[in-house]
């Protein structure tokens, strides 16, 4: 293959770190200066890596801060301690704020033709223990995790295959490793930047005493019972788990580490002491010293944020509380923004293609029906009661932000027709009605639509009650029932659901280069297909295959995508699903680009007033770096 044929992405920060840090020797911060004077801890510049990551806060706009200071954030459940894995966005490779790619706790990275993907580690980078990270902590969670059967059942992650094939993993040296794979594999990058990132290394030194093959039987068994586990498998899955950092012993390269052992009501996060990136004046981020997350109910967290009883705030927040909450501007130190909310629906109305019950699934998988049940919404109507008309009445599809972007999807069977939504239902055949009004399915039930909703949001509440109205008008007769997340998403996947809500594409602002997934059936919680996209995630072990046209297309569109060497494929495949999935309706979107109250302390420095907000790809907080936030006493 020639130099011109191959495609190579090299990018490397060491050239401008080492005159940076020259010019700025790093600085202890008084949280660790007692630590330091025992000699418990190193000083500062023993800590950070030989080449820290440089965050040049002035070309960003923002200022450089201080050490200091506690934030507290209030989360609806234990599980939520998630967030702080999310937000501390600390990623081999991450996203910037503009959704380029870039090295983070990677010094730098190459790749060729999407297939050959080599990591350079930063020298003297360490987990929050103060062990070595190194290549020994990608060669055990190779060797001794991911390709160990009884810690790994199911096998490889899918985002460790390409065409159903693993790489081929190579450590150079110490600090280089590399995975190669016989076909391309676009999204490898990507999953390693994601909200939930594809997991590539564990803190070896720590984790070899709970794996049998490194000491033994006796030893494990020792752990078992002290963590009340039944098997070493059980024992070292439990342990491992990074994304929600329930183990408080569990070494991270996170901003801030666990401390609190659950089950607890508060939950204490320090900062990192070895955290491998520093501001442009030599400080080792992040800035805050601890947060502390106050377990709370979900309901009552909007009232506690508006009463100030936390520091920062972004979840269990709603639209539907921005005015409460910008009061409280008035009584408290807070500041309220809004942010633009992401996902390709703020709301969307999820037919359950897989619904068990025959006559229930013939009406759902007509085409004509999905696009009835779209132009009976008065989207206007919506968007001026629940969202004061700022948000945009669209089908569930990417936003203006997204490269990918084209009006036609947006307007794809999202006017408010309610004519042509009867004549359409007619039209599929389910023109009979009973005494009431209400059309009758081919076995001659009635069509009481039952909506699932797992009941967490007011304002989902109030939308439905108007898609109710709007679709009683045009002989349907919809029902909500409200019961846990968990719950409904086990019943759609049983096919006894007809009906769920949710919020549209978790991705409204894609490139080409990341990863179609959201659009194919794919993933079980995926409510309009979740059996299609359980054949999809087991390679065929549980779930169905699809059987119906459009679907199928979008699955192999998704699989040619996986496949891709270059941008004009993508490009041309992302349009194509674009474009299936706007004639096909497959989720009923209402409104997009809604707003996102943020609050947060008026001391809080570098908290963006506008910006992005969704779980993908932006990670709430976490491509605006909540590291560099700081607190200014002086205001």
């Amino acid at each position: 293959m020639t130099l011109i044929k191959r495609r190579t992405v090299l990018c490397m920060l060491a050239a401008a770190a080492t005159p940076a840090i020259a010019k700025a020797a790093p600085v202890e911060q008084d949280f660790f200066k007692d630590q330091v004077a025992k000699g418990t801890l190193p000083g500062v510049k023993d800590r950070l890596p030989l080449v820290p990551r440089i965050v040049k806060l002035k070309e960003k706009g923002r200022l450089p801060g201080t050490h200091g200071g506690t934030v507290r954030m209030l989360i609806g459940r234990q599980k939520d301690i998630r967030l702080m894995t999310i937000n501390g966005y600390a990623r081999l490779v991450g996203y910037d704020e503009k959704l380029n790619l870039q090295p983070d706790i990677l010094e730098s990275f190459e790749q060729i033709d999407d297939r050959i993907f080599t990591f350079h580690l930063r020298p003297g980078h360490r987990w929050s223990d103060g062990s070595p990270f190194t290549t020994e902590d990608f060669r055990y969670y190779w060797e001794d995790v991911l390709t160990n059967k009884k810690l790994r059942r199911r096998g490889l992650p899918r985002e460790l295959l390409s065409d159903g094939k693993p790489p081929i993993f190579e450590v150079i040296d110490e600090l280089t490793v590399r995975y190669t794979w016989g076909s391309p594999h676009p999204g490898f990058l990507q999953s390693l930047a994601s909200a939930q990132a594809l997991t590539l290394a564990v803190p070896s030194a720590y984790m070899k005493q709970f794996h049998v093959d490194y000491v033994g039987e006796e030893k494990v068994a020792e752990a078992i019972k002290k963590y009340r586990v039944e098997t070493w498998p059980d024992l070292h899955t439990k342990l491992s788990r990074s994304y929600r950092p329930e183990n408080p012993d569990l070494p991270t390269l996170d901003p801030w580490m666990n401390t609190t052992e659950p089950p607890a009501q508060q939950f204490v996060f320090d900062r990192n002491p070895y955290f491998h990136r520093v501001d442009e004046n030599g400080l080792q981020l992040p800035y805050v010293d601890r947060y502390l997350l106050n377990v709370s109910s979900s309901d009552i967290i909007s009232a506690k944020t508006g009463a100030g009883e936390t520091d920062l705030q972004i979840t269990n927040l709603d639209f539907s509380d921005y005015t409460f909450l910008k009061s409280a501007e008035k009584l408290h130190p807070v500041n309220v923004s809004l942010w633009k909310r992401v996902q390709g629906s703020r709301i969307a109305l999820l037919p359950n293609l897989n619904c068990a019950d025959m006559a229930w699934r013939d009406f759902l998988r007509n085409r004509d029906v999905r696009r009835a049940l779209s132009i009976a919404i008065n989207r206007r109507e919506i968007n001026m009661v629940s969202f004061f008309g700022l948000a945009k009445e669209s089908a569930d599809t990417v936003l203006e932000e997204s490269p990918l972007y084209k009006r036609e999807y947006a307007e794809a069977w999202a006017q408010y027709d309610p004519d042509e939504a009867n004549a359409l239902l007619d039209q599929a055949g389910y023109s009979e009605r009973n005494s009431s009004g209400i059309r009758l399915l081919s076995d001659g039930r009635p069509i009481e639509i039952v909506i699932e909703t797992a009941g967490e949001s007011t304002l989902e509440t109030d939308v439905l009650e108007l898609v109710t109205d709007h679709w009683r008008a045009i002989g349907l007769a919809p029902f909500i029932r409200v019961s846990q997340r968990d719950i409904f998403r086990s019943r759609a996947i049983a096919g006894e659901t007809t009906m769920a809500v949710w919020v549209g594409l978790d991705n409204g602002v894609p490139t080409v280069d990341m990863s179609p997934e959201g659009l194919a059936p794919t993933a079980d919680d995926q409510m309009q297909w979740p059996l299609w996209g359980m054949n999809h995630i087991t390679q065929g072990k549980e779930g169905l295959p699809v059987d119906l046209p459009a679907p199928q297309r979008l699955l192999d569109l998704f699989n040619a995508w996986e496949r891709s060497t270059n941008t004009a494929q993508r490009e041309k495949i992302w349009h194509e699903m674009l474009a299936i999935r706007a004639e096909n309706v497959f989720s009923i979107g209402i409104v997009n680009a809604a707003l996102q109250p943020i609050v947060h302390s008026s001391q809080l420095r570098n908290v963006p007033a506008e910006a992005l907000y969704g779980f993908a790809p932006t990670c709430y907080f976490g491509v605006y770096m909540p590291d560099t936030f700081w607190f200014d006493e002086s205001v």
